[in-house]
């Protein structure tokens, strides 16, 4: 059996890749990074690390090879023998990818080839929706009709943290992955095409929005919030944010918001949200992953954008009847980062016009409002503890009616 993973980066190699290979399949990564690609070719397999704060075990991933992606001719016909594909590239490289897909699709399709499933590892929304688009738009009508009927873009959402990867942590290994232990892979039950591949540790689920938005406004949404707070006391890990007593209050606090309002959205068990929150947290703390601040509160006009984890999640809560106080305060750190990244002037108005340009918010609207109170607070440079105090005064008002 034949996998290919488009894509030999952390998520790649440090997840999908690692999954495909323990369930049988011979991978093929596709990538363009030249030390990737000779250094698989040359091994034909590579290290995988699980780090906790505990202790480390290494395991190796084998068989496997690789292709260049600028080899136009192998990436087609690679793809168009595979059993199973999926792809882990970032969003925004999906449209430069697009045309090589393409490509090995229309040559499965000329030779009679079965359906093909591709599972999706961008951690975006309907990212199902954009990358099926950009292969329409290089298929041709008689291609086009062969793929919808053949072709099945699966979404994923993954759970597995997987850190920029330092030099301390290869070791001399240039193509060790560190990562943590959790492993799950939630994949979209009803966009498969043909018989579901079974995959280890892949769990396939209708309505997959659920899983997507559980990742999405529970744990990257936590992430965030923490990573904001954590940049804001000046602290550089995850974990050291993490252990501060007020940041976790908070960041507890919003995810506990969320998962009430995707419990009450999906008519799922909150018990079992919560229970996934407090493994989250517990994750968190990971010292051994190394996880910056830097990196997890990074490009935050993408995570203020309408329908990402702090606008989305918060929305999605006052629309389930519940105050997302917590999630407003995260929401006004990350305004807080977007300004000073860009250099701009920190002040009301300026909050304001973020939140109408990257998040599509009106002024007066509520999401707005109880956002920019907690943006002041950071404008003023009060203490966490303060916002904290701030956050707990409105949901006692919100229990009362009085929000």
């Amino acid at each position: 059996m034949k996998a290919v993973m488009y894509g030999g980066g952390n998520i790649g190699r440090g997840f999908i890749g690692m999954l495909f290979s323990q369930s049988g399949y011979d991978v093929t990564f596709i990538d363009v990074a030249d030390s990737v690609v000779d250094g698989l070719n040359e091994k034909k397999r590579y290290p995988i690390r699980f780090v906790s704060t505990y202790g480390k075990e290494d395991i190796f991933v084998e068989p496997v090879s690789a292709v260049h992606g600028s080899n136009l001719e192998l990436t087609a016909q690679v793809i168009a023998e595979a059993d199973i594909m999926a792809t882990a590239v970032g969003a925004r490289i999906l449209k430069f990818i697009a045309p090589n897909i393409a490509n090995g699709i229309r040559r499965r399709m000329q030779a009679g080839g079965k359906p093909l499933n591709i599972i999706i590892c961008e951690n975006l929304m309907d990212a199902d929706k954009l990358l099926r688009s950009l292969l329409q738009e290089q298929l041709t009508k008689e291609e086009n009709i062969w793929f919808e009927k053949n072709v099945g873009l699966v979404e994923a959402s993954i759970g597995r943290m997987v850190p920029v990867q330092t030099e301390k942590m290869k070791e001399g290994e240039p193509l060790r992955v560190c990562v943590e232990r959790y492993g799950f892979l939630p994949v979209d039950k009803a966009a498969f095409k043909g018989e579901i591949p079974k995959i280890k540790d892949m769990i396939p689920y209708e309505p997959f929005g659920f899983y997507i938005e559980r990742k999405l406004y529970v744990h990257n949404m936590g992430h965030a919030v923490c990573a904001y707070l954590g940049n804001y006391l000046g602290k550089e890990y995850i974990y050291q944010a993490i252990e501060d007593s007020d940041v976790q209050y908070i960041v507890e606090n919003a995810m506990l918001e969320s998962a009430r309002a995707v419990a009450a959205e999906y008519n799922e068990d909150l018990q079992a949200i919560l229970l996934h929150a407090q493994d989250l947290l517990m994750r968190f703390t990971n010292e051994a992953l190394g996880d910056t601040c830097a990196r997890v509160g990074g490009d935050p006009a993408r995570k203020l954008s309408a329908k990402d984890r702090l606008i989305g999640a918060s929305g999605l809560c006052l629309r389930q009847g519940i105050y997302p106080a917590y999630i407003f305060l995260g929401a006004g750190g990350a305004i807080y980062q977007y300004l000073e990244e860009n250099g701009e002037e920190q002040g009301i108005e300026q909050a304001t016009e973020v939140l109408e340009k990257l998040s599509s918010l009106e002024k007066t609207s509520k999401q707005a409002k109880g956002i920019l109170e907690f943006y002041e607070m950071f404008l003023k440079r009060e203490s966490v503890k303060e916002m904290k105090r701030k956050a707990q005064l409105l949901e006692a008002e919100k229990l009362k009616g009085i929000v």
